[in-house]
């Protein structure tokens, strides 16, 4: 499968390039196309990771199909084949990568449920005694898991801004009390049962992040659902308290850039082929174990 880090379907209309997704408008519907792109800390990088797109479609094909009971979602098809005929010239780097979903009215914040406390959350936490404004007991280590599961909403960012953390109660402010406290209850729902889910194949969901939009007066899950790119993955196996986890997902990227003192602002550093291999087997592996 070759490497795609941009689309360009001249008869199709581009209604927004994202950080790794491109859209296309069909009218009723809309065509998601997963890229290799690979972002972090709110950077795009230039170079593409092999598999990559091909690896958030499957797996969020998985995820929509064992979460449906619980929620609804924003899939219609992933057989190019029932694509409208506009998109069929275009079937061959389709293939693997792309969704036809209904046309939602997404809602402007991200749900991020937290079961273990990791990255961001562990620095904050090692500060103040706090996640986004919720406070913890003493004590607590790296990579242990929470006392109880956390909602932790934040804001949807443009391409070159970052996402901020916000309240609860700021959450309300965004989006209405009776959609808030229905996101929080449906998002923590979602994430204990895909929990259970990959704990059963060996695998820990330390945190994720969920977008949810509106059809037909319904909240329908969206976009990406427990990809490497939205999710911190881990061994059940080698999962060991008081220490950062040898993930199967984005954080491997992340820590890399770390290590290089990278800014976290544009332009991006060129990746090394060895920093882009590993990322690329981490994400194949993930699949693997949670579809297999």
């Amino acid at each position: 499968m070759k490497v795609v880090t941009n689309t360009n379907y001249p008869n199709l209309t581009l209604a927004h390039r994202g950080k790794v997704r491109d859209i296309y408008d069909l009218g009723e519907n809309f065509l998601f196309v997963a890229t290799d792109r690979i972002s972090a800390f709110d950077v795009v990088f230039n170079e593409g990771i092999p598999f990559k797109g091909y690896v958030l479609t499957q797996l969020s094909l998985f995820w929509f199909d064992v979460l449906s009971k619980i929620c609804p979602n924003h899939l219609i098809t992933s057989e190019v084949e029932k694509f409208p005929d506009v998109c069929q010239q275009y079937k061959d780097e389709l293939k693997g990568r792309s969704i036809l979903v209904k046309k939602l009215k997404i809602l402007p914040v991200e749900c991020i449920v937290r079961g273990y406390i990791s990255g961001s959350a562990w620095v904050e936490y090692k500060k103040i005694q706090s996640i986004c404004g919720i406070t913890l007991p003493a004590g607590l280590l790296e990579s242990q898991k929470l006392p109880e599961v956390l909602f932790t909403p934040s804001t949807k960012a443009e391409i070159g801004l970052h996402d901020e953390n916000i309240s609860f109660e700021k959450m309300e402010e965004i989006i209405g009390t009776d959609s808030s406290k229905k996101l929080r209850d449906l998002a923590i729902k979602i994430y204990q049962s895909a929990y259970k889910t990959a704990y059963q194949k060996g695998i820990i969901i330390a945190d994720t992040k969920f977008e949810f939009g509106i059809f037909d007066n319904e909240i329908v899950l969206a976009d990406e659902v427990l990809t490497p790119d939205s999710s911190r993955f881990w061994l059940k196996n080698k999962h060991e308290v008081g220490k950062s986890q040898d993930s199967l997902d984005k954080q491997y990227l992340r820590d890399y850039l770390i290590s290089i003192n990278f800014n976290r602002q544009p332009p991006p550093p060129k990746l090394p082929e060895e920093v882009i291999k590993n990322t690329s087997e981490k994400y194949l592996e993930i699949l693997n174990l949670l579809t297999t």
